[in-house]
């Protein structure tokens, strides 16, 4: 028996929130394995230094602003992968947001309305949208999170729509199953990105964020490379539907 690959030599990724944190890291790690890269979030000029990072291991790049709460903007983002590259084989709906409310009566219809957009409406459209230039062999990776199933009040409407994402990640395996495309979900513990890191009021409380997981310390971003890969990868080309937790083996 042939060991699987996680090769990806001539494939075309689509990886939106892609200028930093977990998007950075999984747009340079695909360009590593051999993908041309989609570079996508809503600072053109921070996606084009990764995209520059990108054509200097060789690869090709094209980076492209969208605000994928945007209906109209994620089709102008399809259409400018499609017209450059004629393909997409890998989507990656990483971009997020997740502002806190200091209460449930004090969540503001604004919140909600961009934190669902950004969410959860972007990765719908998104998915909608490339599953028309996806060939076989495809792989739909949505970027969930533990609070999709360990809910606070501070993390209500954030955590609603990524238990919708997960919901999502299920029905479009079903949906395009038969035509050999495959959707599957991370659901993320808390990572050491730069977001996070302002998030945390000191080093004493990371430290205790860290003491909640089994491994005892934060990941940095670069520790999503391996689990992406596998799944944008023929790697995992049984596997769909899933939700993969990667979290240290947090309580």
């Amino acid at each position: 028996m042939t060991a699987p690959s996680f090769g990806l030599e001539g494939k075309v990724a689509l990886v939106t929130g892609a200028s930093k944190g977990l998007g950075r890291a999984m747009a340079l790690g695909f360009a590593e394995s051999g993908a041309d890269v989609i570079v996508s979030s809503r600072n053109l000029d921070a996606c084009e230094s990764v995209s520059t990072e990108i054509r200097a291991m060789g690869r090709r790049s094209l980076a492209v602003a969208c605000h994928v709460g945007d209906w109209d903007q994620c089709a102008a983002l399809v259409s400018a992968a499609v017209a450059e590259f004629g393909r997409i084989d890998i989507l990656v709906n990483n971009a997020g947001i997740a502002p806190v409310p200091p209460s449930i009566p004090a969540i503001t219809e604004e919140l909600f309305d961009k934190t669902i957009a950004v969410n959860l409406k972007g990765p719908v459209r998104l998915t909608g949208l490339v599953a028309d230039h996806m060939p076989a062999g495809g792989s739909i990776i949505n970027i969930s999170s533990k609070a999709s199933e360990r809910p606070s009040p501070f993390t209500i409407v954030y955590a609603a729509a990524k238990a919708g994402l997960n919901a999502v990640t299920k029905a479009t395996s079903q949906e395009y199953g038969p035509r050999g495309i495959r959707a599957n979900a991370i659901v993320c513990g808390p990572f050491l990105t730069d977001s996070f890191e302002k998030a945390l009021p000191t080093p004493e409380a990371a430290a205790h964020v860290a003491g909640q997981s089994s491994v005892g310390y934060l990941a940095g971003p670069g520790e999503i490379v391996g689990t992406a890969l596998f799944l944008a990868s023929d790697a995992s080309r049984y596997m769909t539907g899933a939700l993969l937790a990667l979290d240290g083996g947090g309580s």
